[in-house]
Order: C-alpha cells, then structure tokens, then sequence
C-alpha cells in the first residue's frame, strides 16, 4: 500500500465534511500551522470572488488542518483546487514536530479580494471544528467579504 499523502489546509478544506466531499479518503491527523505565511483572499475565482491564498510574510503563522490522503486520490483534489499549484512545504504540528505536507497556493490574483459571504463562513466553521485559537477564528471572520449573486 502506497504511502499516506499529507495536505495542510488553510481554507475552506479546514471543513472535514467540504473535503471529504471533494476525496473521500481524507482523514484528519490533527492541527498545525505553516509559518512566514499569511493567508490573504487575493487568489482569483471565475465565480468573481476572491479565494483563500498565501503569501510570504515573515513573522506570521498561517493556523490550519493537517490531513492524510489516499496518494490515489491526490489527483481529485489537483482538479478541484483549479487555479492553485500543489507545493510541498514544511508544517509545525501541535505536538512540536516539523513534517512535509502538501499546500496549495495561487499566482492567479484579483483585484477584488472579498470573499462570498458563504466561502469565508466555510472557512471559520472549519476553524471552530478543528479549535483552532478564538483569535484565529476571529481572524478569518474579519476580512470584508460579498454576497453571492
């Protein structure tokens, strides 16, 4: 059997049920966080809105769900993260240990970065789901973001 892929999500994926949606053989093996980064709303959707991405910044913590894949199903999730590039990257868990997982981050940025009201409400419920930090949740609520047409 081949190895478990780890994949670090940051946006809406932190929702176990959104990402099992998406490949069903996910599985969540705690918290970590990915640090130097900051997560913005700058990456372009065709739905018009901006999507969760990063960008280097040094200093900051980017908090987020670490989970394990099926390498089979690695291929899904590349589809259905369009417009973002799959990156390995170093992650810090809660329990101290630096591991190699799977991020996707985007070139493609807009010029409008709000979110659909829907998308960063995803987001914060996976925050909560995963407790990740109160003042983290509270970060991903206050950027402005749109309602969907």
């Amino acid at each position: 059997m081949s190895e478990k892929v780890l994949y670090f999500a940051y946006g809406s994926n932190m929702s176990t049920k959104w990402l099992l949606s998406r490949v069903p053989s996910a599985k969540c093996v705690g918290r970590a966080k990915l640090l130097n980064k900051r997560l913005v709303f700058n990456k372009k959707s065709k739905d018009g809105s901006g999507k969760a991405n990063l960008v280097d910044s040094p200093g900051d913590i980017v908090l987020g769900v670490l989970y394990e894949i099926d390498p089979l199903e690695i291929n899904k999730l590349d589809g259905a993260e369009d417009g973002y590039q799959r990156v390995t990257v170093e992650v810090v868990t809660d329990q101290g240990h630096s591991v190699k997982a799977q991020v996707y981050f985007s070139s493609q940025l807009t010029d409008d970065p709000r979110p659909y009201i829907w998308y960063k409400d995803l987001m914060v419920k996976g925050a909560i789901e995963h407790q990740l930090p109160k003042s983290y949740q509270g970060y991903l609520e206050r950027p402005p973001s749109k309602d969907d047409e």
